[in-house]
């Protein structure tokens, strides 16, 4: 069984349209999606907001390099450009981690290193499974309780937008 975490943020165009488009690229194999959260840009930080949200998936027939594919297809049906590191998107699908695979591979790094400090991925994580840990780096609650409480204050759950 291949078992993963998959981050999902958008901030140009249609913000929760381009986010649902990952969801159908994956709900064959989704089994849970967290609530959408706006959040600060991280990186290059003059841009638009990013809604963002996690879900994982499951499927027996994919390994880490099918969820790429998958994540890559969808930010392609999303018109997604790549013009500037951390810039502005339509839609950005990380792989998080995979259940027993940790990959050096430039193309697809696992755990994805940013994770144990952006709350716009812990913060939604927790939400859908609050005993998650991330592989090396401990649970998902204690690496967001190191973060300062400005940048968990600059995630905001959205209640009026859903994914589905």
């Amino acid at each position: 069984m291949s078992r993963a975490v998959l981050s999902l943020g958008s901030n140009l165009g249609d913000r929760l349209a381009c986010l649902r488009i990952a969801i159908e690229a994956v709900r064959p194999a989704l089994v849970a999606v967290s609530s959408v959260y706006e959040t600060k840009p991280w990186g290059v930080e003059d841009q638009p907001d990013f809604l963002n949200a996690v879900c994982v998936v499951e499927d027996p027939a994919r390994d880490h390099w099918a969820w790429l594919r998958v994540a890559q297809s969808a930010e392609q049906s999303a018109d997604r450009v790549r013009e500037l590191r951390w810039g502005p998107r339509t839609l950005d699908v990380d792989i998080v981690t995979v259940d027993g695979v940790s990959s050096a591979d430039p193309e697809l790094l696992l755990p994805h290193p940013g994770t144990p400090d952006r709350a716009s991925v812990l913060i939604p994580w927790l939400e859908i499974d609050p005993d998650a840990e991330l592989p090396g780096h401990g649970r998902i609650s204690d690496l967001l309780a190191r973060l300062s409480p400005a940048d968990r204050e600059g995630v905001v759950r959205r209640p009026d937008l859903t994914l589905i």
